[in-house]
């Protein structure tokens, strides 16, 4: 198969985006982002016809936040839009004419970065997406592992602490509650309220108040050395090498690959990861060590993986 869309649904925009076979975006078309269930399927025929003008188009992909089934057709579950088993492949196909795949969201940033991002040349790969909240991907063995009901890879919900954090999830303690963008902001607001002459830097690039902390504010702050904002990375970055450490003792990947926004910050992030993933792995001194790599395709590996899952048919 040739040519494929991918489409992103954004919380702000639609991107639909024609692929190639070697994972290059050829012309993009971007829609705003409805607030309806109903006005959101329009808006994803009119983005990959506005994108697919002009090529020879064979299949869609699309990348949905939430539960998709197993058969990659029906969106069970989605926390930010209004849809509860939602028909999407059988609506979008209809519309466009076009065979369509439908994948969770996380599923097809790891995918794209499978494929061509920072995990080629691995078989056996965990990506995690640190972004507002946790998600992520499984591919062992050269292929997707969505699990026999199409819901795997919510590591986000994982419970990582017994009657821990209220989480959006209606559970208690799932990892995102302490390895996320949310997280950290927290982090950053109590620190600063707890000591802020320690967050100088920090609260004069916002409003002066705690209350007015915002994640870029705490990304600015930590590349100048503001104490409480890299503290506050490191703290995110404990709970994220820690439960990175429990996934190697159930998936035995040969890396994991970290994108969302967090990990827009590079080494000020990953490299306290690596040291926790390195200090809770469970006989660490004695195992080879899975790689914690920086993903390589930002915010693009979604499209791009829908893409290519829209091509594997």
């Amino acid at each position: 198969m040739g040519l494929t869309i991918g489409v992103d649904i954004g919380g702000t925009k639609i991107a639909a985006g024609v692929v190639d076979e070697e994972g290059r975006i050829l012309s993009t078309f971007k829609v705003a982002t409805p607030p309806t269930a109903e006005g959101i399927v329009d808006a994803i025929c009119s983005a990959v016809a506005g994108a697919s003008e002009g090529h020879d188009v064979e299949a869609v992909g699309i990348g949905a936040a939430g539960y998709v089934d197993d058969k990659r057709a029906t969106v069970l579950f989605a926390p930010n839009i209004d849809w509860r088993h939602e028909p999407l492949k059988d609506k979008v196909e209809q519309r466009v004419s076009l065979p369509v795949v439908v994948e969770n969201d996380a599923n097809a940033a790891a995918w794209g970065e499978y494929r061509f991002g920072a995990g080629q040349g691995h078989d056996d790969v965990i990506c995690i997406t640190l972004g507002t909240g946790l998600g992520g991907g499984i591919i062992i063995g050269n292929k997707l592992r969505r699990g026999r009901f199409g819901v795997a890879a919510e590591f986000g919900h994982i419970r990582v602490v017994p009657d821990g954090l209220l989480c959006g999830c209606g559970s208690q303690g799932c990892w995102e509650q302490y390895a996320s963008g949310r997280a950290l902001v927290r982090y950053a607001k109590q620190r600063a309220n707890a000591t802020p002459e320690n967050a100088a830097v920090l609260l004069g690039l916002g409003d002066g108040t705690v209350d007015g902390i915002e994640g870029k504010h705490i990304s600015e702050a930590a590349r100048r050395g503001d104490p409480v904002a890299v503290d506050s990375f490191r703290e995110l970055a404990r709970w994220a090498g820690a439960g990175l450490a429990d996934l190697a003792s159930l998936f035995d990947p040969s890396a994991f690959i970290v994108g969302g926004g967090v990990s827009d910050e590079g080494e000020l992030v990953l490299d306290p990861i690596r040291k926790s993933f390195r200090r809770w792995l469970i006989g660490g001194q004695w195992r080879p060590h899975a790689q914690v790599l920086a993903a390589q395709l930002g915010g693009k590996a979604g499209l791009v993986g829908a893409a290519d899952l829209a091509r594997q048919g």
